[in-house]
């Protein structure tokens, strides 16, 4: 597979694209596309993730489960959509959250490049999908990738901010070093569990104060309309 990333990526998950597992991976997707069935994200967009936010930018981590499956909506950043796409219901809620931390108004889309220029690894656990069927790519091998990137952002890095939404996401604790690292946590902001805990949770705020304290620059949340 011919992996789109930036260049300080490459060098950092070497050894992660020359595993078994990860030659496997790439040989299920290829076969799955030529079965006919329909993959999301697009394949040049699979890695946009790791293309946008540099290695050495990297200063927030929010991560997401598995691609949106539905037609148009992923586009290789967790929790964002290209513009003209409806906003998923989750990130309504994001912009909710983020109105009521810091005064930001609602984005009118949900385009997050300007996050991940910004720092913020929007990483999502798996990083395909079959159309229509949410969690079909979580066990073939990317759990096993995203691991390896999270561990290695804990080990090579200092000071970051890892924002977990939602046990899934809370799950990956155990990867992080908590004693470097900044971990917020809160319930998910599906609205099947936003009013247990992730409204109010203040979590862009938190990260900037930490950021702040740690002589970093804080994260623009908000994003440009135009």
């Amino acid at each position: 597979m011919n992996v789109q990333i930036e260049e300080s990526w490459k060098t950092q998950l070497k050894n992660e694209f020359e595993q078994p597992y990860f030659f496997q991976l790439t040989q299920f997707l290829k076969e799955e596309k030529a079965a006919g069935k329909t993959i999301y994200p697009p394949g040049p967009q699979l890695f946009e993730a790791f293309r946008l936010t540099t290695f050495d930018n990297v200063k927030v981590v929010i991560l997401g489960q598995d691609p949106y499956h539905g037609l148009g909506q992923a586009h290789g950043l967790s929790f964002s959509v290209p513009r003209g796409i409806a906003l998923p219901p989750s990130l309504k809620n994001i912009f909710k959250e983020l109105e009521g931390d810091l005064d930001i108004a609602p984005s009118h889309h949900g385009h997050l490049e300007s996050w991940a220029k910004e720092g913020v690894l929007l990483l999502n656990s798996a990083l395909t999908v079959e159309a229509g069927l949410a969690g079909s790519h979580s066990q073939i091998g990317w759990q096993q990738f995203t691991n390896a990137v999270i561990e290695i952002l804990s080990k090579e890095k200092q000071k970051l901010v890892f924002i977990l939404w939602g046990n899934f996401a809370k799950s990956k604790q155990q990867l992080i070093d908590g004693s470097k690292h900044l971990i917020l946590t809160s319930a998910h902001p599906s609205p099947l569990s936003a009013y247990n805990g992730f409204f109010g949770s203040r979590c862009f705020s938190k990260a900037n104060n930490f950021l702040i304290e740690n002589k970093l620059k804080p994260v623009q949340w908000e994003l440009p309309q135009s």
